[in-house]
């Protein structure tokens, strides 16, 4: 079972904890090529690219120079540490032992602009960066084309070697684009929670985002081996509801 996140825009510095080792993205050379790509814009062209404030244009300005293809504890953290949005407000990874945090290296992944897909424990410099930028990079048009085949490649790879070949899609509609489910040898699972309503059931955007981490950190916490038990999940109130549910599309209600 691999669990899919996005990442979030917000990030907090952290360090791996004491007898924990960080580990290095995979795509760490397709990342260098786009930061040369990056290098090249003002803060007025970042701004028009990726429709933020001159002040956010202007710092990414900087990372982007900044940046370096030699990691180190110094200029890069874990990216399950340095995220710090309500995804990771919800899985809260801070308290996570170091057998939780080898779960989640085996069974987690994020999916990101910069990176492509990133482990847990891959160390990460800062940077701002959606999937929905419209930025091309050699042959590609866009981010999307850009990260498609090695994400799939990837994420092949890992599903070769799950006993289970399941996909769980906690990630955002814009980040899940990226992934090329057409050529993925395993079956997809896709979340959604909703919230009880006076008229209906609703998908509130800041409550669905806490819970996909809250997800998350219920697999980390249990140990999940078979994708069925995530329908234990019962976090803050929420609960499966196999009335709204469908074999490849699972409903939480609360």
């Amino acid at each position: 079972m691999i669990i899919l996140l996005s990442p979030s825009k917000s990030l907090k510095k952290s360090k791996c904890p004491v007898g924990v080792d960080s580990t290095m993205p995979v795509f760490i050379d397709k990342s260098a090529a786009l930061v040369k790509v990056l290098q090249k814009y003002s803060p007025v062209d970042l701004m028009d690219l990726m429709g933020v404030s001159r002040a956010i244009a202007s710092l990414n300005v900087d990372r982007f120079a900044l940046w370096s293809k030699l990691f180190s504890v110094e200029n890069s953290h874990p990216a399950i540490l340095f995220f710090s949005g309500d995804v990771y407000a919800g899985l809260n990874a801070a308290d996570f032992t170091a057998s939780e945090l080898g779960y989640a290296q085996q069974h987690i992944r994020v999916l990101s602009g910069l990176y492509g897909m990133l482990r847990p424990l891959d160390l990460m410099q800062p940077y701002r960066l959606e999937m929905g930028t419209a930025i091309g990079v050699g042959k590609a048009k866009n981010l999307y084309q850009y990260w498609k085949i090695p994400v799939a490649d990837e994420l092949n790879s890992l599903l070769s070697q799950s006993a289970d070949r399941v996909i769980v899609n906690l990630a955002s509609q814009e980040y899940f684009k990226a992934v090329d489910t057409d050529t993925l040898n395993g079956r997809i699972v896709n979340i959604e929670f909703r919230e009880m309503r006076p008229d209906g059931l609703k998908i509130i955007a800041i409550y669905a985002k806490k819970a996909r981490g809250l997800m998350a950190r219920f697999a980390v916490k249990n140990g999940i081996a078979d994708v069925e038990q995530l329908k234990l999940f019962d976090l803050e109130g929420y609960a499966y509801s196999d009335n709204n549910s469908t074999p490849n599309k699972w409903v939480f209600v609360r």
